[in-house]
């Protein structure tokens, strides 16, 4: 099945090259080209692209604006190249998650150029992926209108019953992936200052970009944000992130073991581990929580942590920019609540003031 691509940037230089690239591969065609974001947001309105490559510098609508009003209007995959992004870059990286892009790769070098055929195969690599990612539709960002909390299953729940008739909280695991950055940084910006429960993130993020990613979110979060290390004891009040290419599991002694990931192994499943050995370890003391993103990590792990009496909640459809991993979990009844990410916050933070017996102030 031939990919559609839309391609969209202001050189002609590099639009000739991006065209040289992308029919170079037999399952992929151009659909259309774009030179700014108002021609990308028509383009995508009217041709429907399987997959659109954007650029950031442009004049007019750059390629923020036009990637936030291509999800809002007529969502496709946007896979975000540019200059701007090379490792090390984090704000312009993120930025461009937070508007709704599901990838993000360094533009392309020349041809001759020595880096050239590694960015070039990344590139086709993620054309060829993220077109396969079902997105939805990006809310417009508006008034925080309450909504009704759903269950699978039920109509509809006023709010989660926090702490009622349930052990106090010891831990809480959140995991995530494509479109994953800018809702974390959602949650974590708007945890309270005495909150004190751990938090342990699993979130796939290519080699080498995590410690970006922590600095990124750092910024603007007032806990203790890091990277979990083997050995190291999960402590009140830290958020720890786990480190890409290792699995990171949680041991009966409550500390990090970090176990390297088999580069050949077919099926990576970093959250589920991680889910896996936190219903072990904490059983119905833990809270899971799966975000957004493609594929099925985290779906059984999550499962197994319902089982054990945990509670389990998945971003609801309407918020997530991919539903693949929150949809899975629905679908095997993985979840007990079906929550937007600022309800996912509320209810932490009801869990902490109800486990630490005090009140909290923003």
């Amino acid at each position: 099945m031939t990919i559609h691509v839309l391609i969209v940037d202001d050189s002609l230089t590099t639009r000739e090259y991006l065209r040289h690239i992308i029919t170079s591969d037999p399952d992929l065609a151009i659909i259309g080209e774009a030179k700014n974001g108002k021609e990308a947001l028509e383009m995508a309105e009217s041709e429907k692209p399987d997959v659109i490559i954007m650029d950031i510098q442009m004049p007019g609508m750059n390629g923020y604006e036009a990637t936030r009003a291509i999800m809002e209007r007529c969502p496709a995959p946007i896979v975000i190249h540019s200059t701007l992004v090379a490792p090390g870059q984090t704000e312009n990286i993120f930025k461009a998650m937070k508007a709704g892009a599901v990838a993000v790769v360094q533009k392309p070098t020349g041809i001759g150029h020595p880096e050239a055929p590694v960015l070039i195969e990344k590139l086709l690599r993620a054309v060829r992926l993220m077109s396969e990612v079902k997105v939805v539709r990006l809310l417009k960002q508006k008034n925080k209108a309450h909504h009704s909390l759903t269950v699978p299953g039920k109509d509809s729940l006023s709010e989660p019953a926090a702490g009622q008739s349930r052990p106090l909280t010891s831990v809480i695991a959140i995991g995530a992936s494509t479109g994953g950055p800018p809702v974390l940084q959602a949650i974590l910006d708007n945890l309270e200052n005495r909150f004190s429960i751990p938090v342990i993130i699993a979130q796939h993020i290519a080699s080498g970009f995590l410690e970006g990613m922590v600095d990124w979110l750092s910024k603007t979060a007032h806990l203790v944000l890091k990277i979990a290390r083997t050995g190291e004891p999960v402590a009140d009040g830290n958020v720890y992130f786990t480190p890409e290419d290792y699995y990171t599991t949680v041991t009966s002694a409550r500390t990090f073991l970090l176990t390297p990931i088999n580069d050949k192994e077919s099926r990576k499943r970093p959250i589920s581990k991680l889910f896996s050995s936190i219903a072990d370890v904490y059983k119905n003391t833990a809270v899971g929580v799966l975000l957004t993103g493609m594929g099925n990590d985290g779906v059984s792990g999550l499962k197994k942590m319902k089982d054990q009496g945990a509670v389990t909640i998945v971003q609801d459809k309407e918020s997530a920019i991919v539903f693949g991993m929150p949809g899975e979990a629905i679908r095997i009844n993985a979840a007990t609540y079906v929550l937007r990410p600022e309800d996912i916050t509320s209810y932490l933070n009801k869990i902490s003031r109800d486990t630490h017996g005090k009140p909290a102030h923003k």
